[in-house]
């Protein structure tokens, strides 16, 4: 049974930093694309980050800069790294293997003073 497992979220002050973790089991991600993805209350889900199984990244243009996608296939484990937080970043933050019908309970990120 796959299981994907998001951690790392909390309550961080604007201008701080958190890093995310989603690790991936009941499969074989090494091969698929990942992706991080967000829902703000009231908001559709919308896409953060991903990285194909080579490594190449993409990012949203509200993180691009702040926010630095990564993995490692050896422990089938996605990270997000978040510098810079944002009020506006305030979400759930979901790992999602692209193409598949996969998605993790999500790990809540909220900045604030």
């Amino acid at each position: 049974q796959v299981r994907l497992v998001e951690s790392g979220g909390g309550l961080v002050q604007p201008g701080g930093s958190l890093r995310l973790s989603c690790a991936a089991s009941g499969s074989d991600f090494r091969r698929s694309a990942m992706g991080w993805y967000r829902q703000a209350p009231g908001n559709q889900r919308e896409f953060v980050a991903s990285i194909t199984s080579a490594g190449t990244t993409g990012y949203a243009d509200s993180v691009k800069g702040r926010f630095t996608i990564s993995r490692d296939n050896a422990k089938n484990t996605v990270y997000l790294q978040m510098n810079s937080l944002k009020p506006e970043d305030t979400a759930v933050y979901y790992c999602h293997p692209i193409g598949t019908g996969y998605w993790g309970q999500g790990t809540q990120v909220t900045v604030s003073s």
